[in-house]
């Protein structure tokens, strides 16, 4: 698992999610079940309201989600650099450029929140 991505980073990002107080106006309807997956690492984050409510590592194939952000290490790591390269800074912007970085499930969910999914993924760069 890369290093960002341990238990104890995505616990950080989960309390920074949810004090956040631009995710508590954007993220009012943002209410959904939804992975990332890193190379081979995979977990759920259960969103109710823009916060995190639960987080599901390694989940099991029967853990339903509407959507996921999938992407090799790599492109992770470049995302999450304090001054990421083109294209990197933005999941928007990777999604529509950067071959190797793909939306898949329900798209119309996660468009129907895009602006609390956007917030949510830049507040990515602050847990350190």
């Amino acid at each position: 698992m890369t290093e960002p991505f341990r238990p104890d980073w995505w616990r950080r990002f989960q309390e920074r999610v949810n004090q956040d107080p631009e995710l508590a106006v954007t993220g009012k309807w943002f209410s959904v079940s939804f992975s990332i997956t890193c190379g081979n690492d995979r977990v759920v984050l259960r969103v109710d309201k823009g916060r995190i409510v639960d987080i599901v590592h390694a989940p099991r194939f029967d853990v339903r989600t509407s959507f996921c952000l999938r992407g090799p290490e790599a492109l992770w790591q470049r995302f999450l650099e304090p001054m990421p390269p083109a294209l990197h800074h933005d999941i928007f912007a990777m999604i529509m450029r950067v071959p190797d970085f793909v939306l898949e499930g329900d798209t119309m969910v996660a468009m129907q929140n895009a602006r609390a999914l956007h917030r949510m993924m830049s507040i990515m760069r602050e847990v350190r």
